[in-house]
């Protein structure tokens, strides 16, 4: 038997042919090319380059552009037709990319919030899917944009080779980490465009490693930063796409859209000059995708070259889409709708079928699984993504018993979202009432005894309250009971018994005038004590605002059980009288009814109430000449305000520019703080109460202001983020003061551009113009499904706000349909939409549904209760 493989050879080699059942074997074997054999024997694993560009949308027409691609890809691979981003941002998504995690897994919200952060180096980055291929043997390479706030300081793990964009998307002018020197480029094409760059180190990177290791697969990611502004393209192509006009959708200016979230409410129709914006950016955008068309070209040549093609996977795809002019928006990203989470996403390799259409749904959170499944490196367990691998192999062996046997589905469902989560103090009620509508939600929440009250409970925030029309709504406390209860309730704590101080007596060394100073706080520890109403008297209270304003403060009142409480700083806690009981039966039993002329300033009562009677409060606030708010905290204008359209855009005018004039005086104010604390004289202690200067603290009231004096390390450090955030807000705002920019509206995110914009052709010469687009605080959750049945988006804004739109009667999402649907359809979509938001690992992730299940909730299709509020 030795002797047999050897008679075998030899036949081979005298050209005659095997016998028996060892013919059909080696004669397909003889087919095969050299490199071919080389690799049946030594089992070399796929070579997987991963194509990543930049904002590239797929509906509006980007692909057109893209012919050479095409070719190689649609016609060469399969082509995923419902290919997503999970959060149609930058950052937030090239980290999934990277971690094979939604969002609410790697914490990576916006492009600010912990991108490329200490946190995401140390957590996250370790375990990206370069790691994993890098070891198992593979020879990892990462060229171009990497994450919106990556520095340069650091090579990440996993990358044997790394050349990466330091900070945001440019094509000229930029730095590069090179391997971890920095390397500075200019605005010279043939040696500084990053995307010629790009194709020309990774090209080079592929051969040498080929030729130093010939048995070692490579992994490659080219992450372009076309079509990502500022939309440079190559000088051989600005004249390209003269008349482009693919984004003009049957969305496109479709504005107001007053049955959407506040954005699109807000958001009006665009002006010409913005419609011209729009066919230059969109005719800029494609002319830099024309230079990746070449980039994928000469990539796919280089392979064919070096006979690498057969045995390498090549993917195509965005970080997420975009929009141009749809819904009236100018520009951007960052919404839920199809335009902005619908990507290209082409394969070909080993195995992948040739110019088919998947309509399967793949997402960004699985390209790492899939990667690794190509590499035959075991996927681990907390991605959240699944590998699209058995999708594309066409050379899967069958189970022969399980035949006639329907296997599961893929998913039909996924998770969109977007913004920061909310905060854990409302993160119960959310799970359980988010699905209800607003009115829905008020009229439970009020049923509930701590909004019943009239703000009389310590730390009650909110009070609900029945309008005229018989509608019920929650007001906000304004008073003291929702500002000092936190404090009153740390000061019960700490005290359990009277103690009756004296004043310490320091030794002569200021000349102080003042003995006797009398108290009856705690030493150590407070207590509240509560005396008789009738103690209560406002005859100490000035008249004069000039003496008001001159004098120090030496009470702070607090509300504790529906009384009012004054806490005076030389003789203790005395009760004013109940709020409640104070005010109502003052206006029963008709006493007071004297009205002083004094006016109202919004700063508190000035003028003297009568003697021996209770305070009236005053019937009205009054803020603007035209406009008041009253006692149950709403607002009332004169009617020329609710008439005159003029009128209303001149009040509000006006209104924005007291906001800036008040805004420019509190800067001032604490500039002049801060120069006071520096400032400071030293404090005389002789004769002062020993309590004070450890307690004091207790009695700071500064508006909106933390003291971080005792605060832990982890609260401090949160305080501080949030400060320097609101002083570079503050210098924002003062720099556009300075300039004379316009250009803001209340919580949008606006750009103006102008003719400087764009440093290369074609040029813009329409001159500068302001446009609003977007929203940071933008915050939403949405339920994408696609079935045999089905394909729907819902939406859950923070808001509360709810959108539905059936993609298969109205597929450009122009009608939000919410109100077609019942209770218990939105209580399903809710509750599945909640287990996606919590989810972890590919298993909660990926919910797979066969058979009816899929169709579970379209039983519930119907008209929604009576009573809804969209």
């Amino acid at each position: 038997m030795a002797g047999l493989p050897v008679l075998l050879l030899l036949l081979v080699l005298a050209g005659i042919p095997p016998a028996a059942n060892g013919s059909g074997y080696l004669s397909g074997f003889r087919q095969k090319s050299r490199l071919q054999k080389d690799r049946h024997f030594r089992n070399i694993r796929p070579n997987i380059i991963l194509i990543l560009t930049d904002d590239q949308d797929i509906e509006l027409g980007s692909m057109q552009a893209m012919n050479k691609t095409r070719q190689i890809m649609e016609k060469g691979g399969t082509h995923f037709s419902n290919a997503f981003s999970t959060t149609p941002m930058c950052c937030p998504s090239r980290s999934s990319v990277l971690t094979g995690k939604y969002v609410h897994n790697h914490h990576t919200y916006t492009n600010n919030e912990n991108c490329s952060s200490p946190s995401w180096q140390a957590h996250h980055e370790p375990h990206t899917f370069a790691v994993h291929l890098n070891n198992s043997g593979y020879r990892t390479a990462f060229f171009g944009k990497y994450l919106n706030e990556y520095n340069g300081s650091y090579v990440p793990p996993g990358w044997k080779e790394w050349v990466a964009l330091v900070k945001n998307s440019r094509f000229y002018n930029y730095t590069l980490c090179r391997n971890g020197v920095r390397e500075k480029h200019s605005g010279v094409y043939s040696k500084d465009y990053l995307t010629d760059i790009i194709t020309n180190d990774s090209t080079n990177y592929f051969r040498m490693s080929k030729r130093m290791y010939p048995h070692r697969p490579v992994m490659m990611v080219l992450s372009h930063v076309a079509p990502h502004g500022p939309e440079d393209s190559a000088p051989q192509y600005n004249t390209a796409f003269l008349n482009a006009s693919q984004h003009i959708t049957p969305s496109y200016n479709h504005a107001p859209n007053l049955d959407k979230h506040w954005i699109l409410r807000y958001t009006g129709a665009m002006k010409p000059v913005h419609m011209q914006f729009t066919n230059m950016l969109q005719r800029r955008r494609m002319q830099t995708l024309l230079s990746v068309d070449d980039s994928v070209e000469k990539l796919y040549n280089m392979l064919v070259e070096t006979g690498e093609l057969d045995n390498t996977y090549l993917i195509y795809t965005s970080d997420h889409g975009y929009h141009i002019g749809q819904f009236g928006l100018v520009k951007g990203k960052s919404m839920p709708y199809e335009f902005d989470i619908r990507v290209p996403f082409f394969v070909r390799g080993p195995n992948v079928e040739q110019g088919a259409i998947d309509p399967h749904i793949v997402l960004n959170v699985d390209l790492a699984p899939t990667m690794l499944d190509m590499a035959g490196v075991d996927i681990p367990a907390e991605m959240d993504g699944k590998s699209i691998l058995k999708l594309l192999d066409t050379d899967r062996p069958v189970n022969r018993f399980q035949l006639n046997r329907k296997g599961k589905t893929w998913r039909d469902s996924f998770l969109v979202e977007r913004g920061k989560p909310l905060h854990k103090r409302g993160e119960e009620m959310a799970q359980e009432e988010n699905f209800l509508p607003k009115y829905q939600r008020v009229k439970d929440l009020c049923q509930k005894a701590e909004y019943q009250t009239s703000c009389q409970q310590p730390g009650q925030k909110w009070q609900c309250v029945e309008d005229p029309t018989g509608k019920l709504r929650l007001y906000k406390c304004k008073g003291m009971a929702g500002l000092l209860a936190p404090r009153m309730q740390a000061l019960m704590a700490s005290g359990a018994s009277h103690v009756q101080l004296s004043p310490t007596t320091d030794s002569d060394i200021c000349n102080c005038d003042i003995v006797g100073f009398k108290t009856s706080f705690l030493k150590r520890k407070r207590l509240l004590t509560k005396k008789n109403p009738s103690a209560s008297s406002y005859s100490d209270v000035k008249s004069s605002r000039t003496a008001s304003r001159k004098r120090w403060a030496r009470s702070v009142s607090f509300e504790l059980d529906g009384d009012l409480y004054a806490v005076d700083l030389e003789e203790g806690y005395q009760p004013m009288g109940s709020r409640n009981s104070s005010w109502a039966t003052h206006r029963r039993r008709g006493e007071g009814n004297e009205e002083d002329n004094d006016e109202f300033s919004g700063m508190g009562v000035t003028q003297k109430p009568p003697a021996g009677s209770k305070p009236t409060p005053p019937a009205a606030l009054k803020v603007t000449y035209r406009c008041s708010i009253l006692m149950n905290d709403t607002v009332k204008c004169d009617g020329g305000l609710y008439k005159s359209l003029q009128a209303w855009k001149d009040h509000k005018l006006h209104i924005e520019h007291e906001i800036e004039t008040l805004q420019t005086k509190i800067k001032n104010l604490r500039d002049v703080k801060g120069h006071l604390k520096k400032v400071r004289p030293e404090e005389c202690q002789c004769n002062t109460p020993s309590y004070l200067p450890k307690n004091k603290e207790i009695f700071r009231l500064n508006a909106g202001r933390k003291y971080t004096d005792r605060m832990p390390s982890k609260q401090k450090s949160q305080w501080m983020q949030k400060e320097q955030k609101r002083r570079k807000k503050l210098r924002k705002f003062l720099k556009r003061l300075q300039n004379n920019d316009t250009c803001s509206m209340p919580g949008l995110t606006c750009f103006t551009h102008d003719n400087h914009h764009w440093q290369t052709a074609p040029f813009w010469t329409m001159g500068p113009f302001c446009a609003c687009t977007s929203a940071n605080n933008n915050t939403y959750w949405c339920l994408r499904t696609i079935n045999d049945t089905h394909n729907f988006l819902f939406c859950e804004f923070a808001t509360g706000f709810l959108e539905y739109f059936d993609l298969n009667i109205d597929p450009y999402q122009l009608i939000n349909a919410v109100s077609s649907l019942d209770r218990t359809a939105l209580n399903a979509m809710h509750q599945q939409l909640m287990e996606l938001r919590g989810c972890k690992g590919h298993k909660q992730c990926n919910p797979e549904k066969g058979g009816k299940e899929r169709n579970y909730f379209s039983e519930y299709r119907g008209q929604i209760w009576e009573g809804w509020v969209g």
